[in-house]
């Protein structure tokens, strides 16, 4: 059936093939809560994210052709679109908005506010992607290597069940893995201990199989996060032991103190120095960004009904810019209204520029900066607030980091969209009834997330060693040193030269590498087992096999373990 045919039976078709249907958006909102609860969790345990998309289309699979019975695979791609749209924002806010409750102001802001905001950046980000869908995928034909990925899913009905069958029952096994594991205590193996190994080599391992299902995931794109955790506790740490190098204030010998006084700070500077550069090369991009949205422009006239009005979109995103500046002004009692208007003005420049920078880098590597993007933004805000003095330090940050929500949910749906928009271009799908599922969607994901930030940190403290929230913590201590806050500024800077030499020399590497200087080494070690895991079935079963059975089961203990932390969060306060 052809796009034309699709579309000229409505919104809502009922024919043979129908695309944007009740069902499909259900479905959507169904999946997408779960995988967004299951990803947010995983971000603030493990610092980073994984694309939704495909586990929605695994899940979506199981739901409307297994249990609904229905055959259409542009319906699939609609539930999958709006599921992912639902979770764009568990990237966009896990990044951001810990920062506020680690700097100690989860009381000075206004949640309300905030997730308005973050719900008007979402708008405002695929309001201004839609126009350049033609450039960076008609016309430039770039890759999205995810996209592609989700569309080989959807070209395999029967696959698709064997891999949704496969993700229930490892995400029932995970589930029961971890409630034996929060009810008995039994959460680290102190294997290293037990073999009577010195201390310093910290060999004790998380028991999680959410853990290892992303390293699994990652693969060999794991192998640099791997090797930053190696680094320190079997390399670094033994020298400084054998040798009593002195570090300032820490106690070599101990591995804990190691970790919070040499370690952590480093992986910090090198995460914040990691993504600064990575930002840097790619601003380039920025002139082909441009050439797209000229071309664009050009074939405006020529739209077929297959796109969202042109008009439609410039209202977009008037109207979301207009309420940007409103949650400026509104996000703390100081701001006014020419600090606002600024900050809405630079959060929508921002938005555009990076959200084209971030879907072509995407589009051409599989990796998005996203994490420093937000880095900058804040930063540029906090710059903002404090340029006409007479504002208080606490408010200024909260206004800065609520903004900056805003803008780092709209870069992630810009993205998250292009990606599904490689799908449906290569399934047949039409792009309209794609850019309508995107929209249907991004809205619920703000809601989601916000409270279960409030849920977790309640439980455990953002920040903690249960939910350490890297990226946040990274956001959290720039802000620091913008302000003149106490921090081990000598170990920033040089983790953030170290972080920096390194993505100079590969894009993203500063970043992860610094992810295992971060993270607890418990954490890395398990992480590990995933990833030689993966390269195993690659080398034994072959890609494929890897692809079809691994990848699902990997998924599915990603979502049973963060469902059940959740959940026993939940419990935790409601038991108190």
């Amino acid at each position: 059936m052809s796009q034309e045919t699709a579309v000229s039976q409505g919104p809502i078709t009922r024919g043979a093939y129908p695309e944007l249907t009740p069902q499909a958006v259900l479905v959507g909102y169904f999946l997408g809560v779960i995988i967004a609860l299951s990803i947010g969790f995983a971000a603030l345990k493990l610092g980073f994210s994984i694309e939704g998309s495909e586990l929605a289309a695994i899940l979506g699979f199981g739901i409307l052709r297994g249990i609904l019975r229905r055959r259409s695979i542009i319906e699939n791609n609609v539930a999958q679109t709006v599921a992912s749209a639902v979770n764009g924002a568990s990237s966009g806010m896990m990044f951001s908005v810990p920062a506020i409750f680690i700097l100690g102001y989860g009381t000075e802001f206004n949640p309300y506010v905030l997730t308005f905001g973050a719900i008007a950046g979402a708008f405002l980000g695929i309001a201004f992607i839609i126009p350049l869908r033609k450039q960076m995928i008609d016309f430039e034909r770039l890759t999205y290597p995810g996209g592609v990925a989700v569309a080989t899913i959807l070209k395999s009905p029967g696959a698709g069940i064997e891999k949704a069958k496969l993700l229930l029952i490892a995400m029932l096994v995970s589930g029961a893995v971890h409630v034996i594991s929060l009810s008995t205590g039994f959460e680290n193996w102190p294997l290293f201990d037990q073999l009577g190994l010195p201390g310093y080599f910290n060999g004790t391992f998380y028991v999680s199989l959410m853990t290892i299902g992303v390293g699994y995931i990652a693969g060999r794109g794991g192998v640099a996060f791997i090797i930053g955790g190696y680094v320190c506790y079997f390399v670094l740490a033994p020298l400084l032991n054998w040798f009593d190098m002195p570090v300032a204030g820490v106690d070599v010998s101990n591995p804990s103190e190691l970790r919070l006084g040499l370690f952590r700070p480093t992986g910090i500077g090198m995460l914040i120095g990691g993504a600064v550069i990575g930002v840097m090369f790619a601003f380039p991009l920025i002139r082909s960004a441009i050439s797209s949205m000229q071309s664009s422009a050009k074939v405006d006239s020529a739209m077929s009904r297959d796109e969202m009005p042109i008009k439609l979109l410039y209202a977009g995103i008037a109207g979301a810019a207009i309420l940007l500046t409103i949650m400026a002004i509104t996000s703390a009692e100081e701001v006014g209204i020419v600090r606002g208007l600024m900050m809405g003005v630079l959060g929508t420049v921002w938005i555009w520029m990076a959200g084209i920078i971030l879907s072509e880098a995407i589009g051409r590597t599989n990796w998005s900066p996203l994490s420093g993007m937000t880095l900058i933004a804040v930063t540029l805000l906090i710059v903002i607030t404090q340029s006409f003095g007479g504002m208080e330090t606490t408010q200024a940050i909260v206004a800065a980091i609520t903004v900056g929500a805003a803008t780092c949910v709209a870069m992630s749906q810009a993205t998250d969209l292009m990606l599904d928009m490689k799908t449906g271009y290569l399934v047949g799908a039409t792009p309209r009834m794609q850019q309508m599922g995107q929209f249907f969607g991004a809205w619920l994901g703000p809601i989601v997330i916000i409270g279960l930030i409030f849920l977790l940190h309640e439980a455990w403290g953002l920040g903690s060693d249960q939910l350490p929230a890297p990226q946040g913590q990274a956001l959290a201590s720039m802000v620091e040193g913008i302000t003149g806050g106490n921090v081990p500024t000598e170990k920033y800077i040089a983790g953030a030269i170290l972080g920096a030499l390194l993505s100079a020399v590969q894009t993203g590497l500063g970043i992860t590498v610094g992810l295992g200087f971060y993270l607890p080494f418990n954490v890395v070690l398990t992480y590990s087992i995933g990833t030689l895991l993966r390269e195993i079935s690659d080398r034994k079963k072959g890609h494929s096999w890897s692809d079809n059975k691994g990848i699902p089961v990997a998924a599915g203990l990603i979502v049973g373990e963060a469902l059940v932390g959740v959940g026993y969060a939940a419990y935790m306060i409601f038991a108190a």
